[in-house]
């Protein structure tokens, strides 16, 4: 390969997060605000730490992320019926639809990417990120070993 396989994914992601991050803009979404609600979208009922974890932040920065989401309707903490010491964060209804525009969007800019790939291609793209990922998730011996 000419170039490194980290370097050309890591160019392909940040050219795709530009353009997905101009396009949000559009609709008043900024990055942080966009990247918050999509991990919440996977991990509703998650902690704050959590949350900070799944999104590689302090946890002070997804605090106060969570704090302007709530104000602005988006997000809502609710004690965990466990723990009422701890606060769980959930989407409000009030997101949804926020949510599905910036999936459309999503799906614009990967068909831009994808622009001249053939359907074959992009099976072929899907199998082989597909491995890629899943020989680099660190599995339960891994984790044991290097934890």
């Amino acid at each position: 390969m000419a170039e490194t396989l980290g370097f050309v994914m890591k160019d392909i992601s940040r050219l795709m997060r530009r353009r997905f991050d101009a396009r949000a803009r559009e609709i008043g979404v900024t990055r942080a605000q966009w990247h918050t609600l999509f991990v919440l979208l996977r991990n509703e009922g998650i902690n704050q730490g959590g949350l900070a974890e799944q999104m590689e932040i302090e946890p002070i920065t997804a605090c106060r992320m969570i704090d302007r989401l709530e104000d602005a309707g988006l997000v809502e903490r609710r004690h965990d019926p466990g723990d009422r010491r701890v606060r769980l964060i959930y989407l409000t209804e009030a997101a949804r639809p926020l949510i599905e525009r910036l999936e459309v969007i999503g799906g614009q800019v990967t068909e831009s990417a994808l622009a001249g790939v053939s359907p074959e291609e992009r099976e072929q793209l899907d199998a082989i990120l597909g491995k890629i990922r899943a020989n680099l998730a660190p599995n339960d011996n891994e984790e044991i070993a290097h934890g």
